[in-house]
Parts: structure tokens; sequence; C-alpha cells
């Protein structure tokens, strides 16, 4: 049996996260600002703790963790299995014109993909090839939409996050109007409006939204590969040689560019 790669840290994506910090810190400093400016507490509260506040009540508590647990995610890297698969149903394609669809019955509880495993149950049982396509691309399509769910959540978040970085402004500017004959508190009104701002537009468009495509980025990886895994278990069904499941498979594996032919270029 072939082994499935297990994920590994994303490194390049680990150091996007430090090198937006990076950007914002040097632009702050390349007109001569302080980084201290950029430290308000009271904006960090109105911008993240009122998007907090409101994804609490646009979308169920259920599908707020799963969408931490699905970032969380995002930061590894998730080998690409289209070759693997394709060699996996090769072998299976020899075994099941060997020995019959019940040859595989060991590898489905040997498989530690719940998709794979199902897809090589529906064989084994004997179920119709178009039956099988059906099953499969339901549960597929169930799964995409499931996965969707994280980005959507994200996405609500970088819309609301600007418009409260807006109302943020708007009470440090109430605050200044408040303080007008205190120059130390207009200073610090000022700041706080600025900087929710900052927040808000910044968190939207250089956090939450590439997180968001990211993960929809990945989702459509996993749902290629299930497409993949159901289309070989059509095969499966219908015993074809190893050979017509390779070439019937082969055009989900996705083509690298030849380094050598960019260099020569």
């Amino acid at each position: 049996m072939i082994p499935r790669p297990k994920p590994s840290r994303d490194l390049a994506a680990i150091g996007s996260v430090g090198l937006i910090a990076a950007v914002m810190v040097l632009a702050q400093v390349a007109e001569g600002g302080h980084v201290r400016a950029l430290l308000q507490p009271t904006a960090a509260l109105v911008v993240f703790g009122g998007s907090a506040a409101a994804l609490l009540l646009s979308f169920p508590l259920a599908q707020l963790r799963r969408t931490a647990t699905a970032v969380g995610k995002a930061f590894r890297r998730i080998p690409k299995q289209d070759r693997a698969l394709v060699a996996r149903f090769e072998q299976y394609a020899v075994r099941v014109r060997r020995r019959g669809p019940a040859a595989l019955e060991p590898e489905i509880a040997a498989v530690d993909d719940s998709f794979l495993s199902r897809a090589l149950g529906l064989v084994v049982d004997g179920v119709d090839a178009h039956e099988i396509r059906r099953a499969l691309t339901t549960f597929n399509r169930a799964a995409e939409e499931a996965d969707e769910e994280p980005a959507v959540v994200l996405e609500t978040a970088a819309g609301y996050a600007p418009t409260l970085g807006i109302l943020g402004a708007v009470l440090g500017l109430i605050r200044v109007m408040e303080n007008l004959a205190t120059p130390a508190a207009v200073g610090a009104g000022i700041a706080v409006a600025f900087v929710a701002t900052v927040y808000g537009v910044g968190s939207a468009n250089l956090v939450l939204l590439p997180l968001a495509s990211r993960l929809r980025a990945l989702s459509r990886q996993s749902a290629v590969e299930r497409e993949l895994i159901t289309e070989g278990a059509v095969v499966l069904q219908k015993a074809l040689h190893p050979r017509i499941v390779e070439a019937h498979l082969g055009g989900f594996i996705r083509q690298q560019p030849s380094r050598t032919k960019e260099g020569a270029a």
C-alpha cells in the first residue's frame, strides 16, 4: 500500500505573517513615526473585539470553531496526492482483475482516507458504476460546501473590520471634539481614530481575505482528489486493465513546469 504523505509546516505561509507585520512597521518607521503609535488598545478593542462579537451573532459557535481549526490547518503544506492516487488505483486494478472486487476488502480499513475507504466499500459491495459516481459526487459536493464555510466566515469578518475601523475613527474624533482645550487628549484621540482605521483595513486586506483565498485553494485541492477517487472507483467497478486505469485517471495529474525548459528559455 502506498502511504499517504503527511502534512508539514508551510514555512512560506508562516513567514508571510511576520512579513506583513514587518511591512507595517517599516512603513511607519520610514515616515519618521514611532512603532508605539501603532499600539492602541482602544482601537484594537473596537475593531477586533467588535468583529468577534459580530461573528458570534452571525454564525453558530460550532461553525466558528471549525473556522479556527481550518485556519490552523492553513499553515500546513498538504502534499498533492494525484500521482500517488493514480499509482494506488493501478495496484487496485491489478487485484480486481486477478481476484475480483472482494480482494479490496482489506484496504477499506487499512486506508487513512475516509472518502477513499467509502469508495472502496462501494466497489466491494458490487454497487453499479452509475450509482457509485452519484453517491460519491453527492458526498464530494457536501464536503466541498463544508470546506467553504470557514472561507465565508473570514470574508464576513473582512467586511466587518474596515467598517468597525471607521467606527473607531469616529469615536476617536468624538474624543477629540470633547477635549479641544486639552492638547494631550486631542493627540490621543486622533491616534485612536487613525490607528483604528489601519487595524480595520489592514486586518481585512492583509490577513482575513488572504486566509480565505488560501482555504479555498486547499479546499479545491481536496475536491479534485475526491473527484479522482470517484473516477477511480468507477473504473475499478468496471474491472478495466491497469494501463487503461492509468490513462483514464492521468488527466487529474497536474503537470509541473520543467525547470530545464525554463532555464533554457
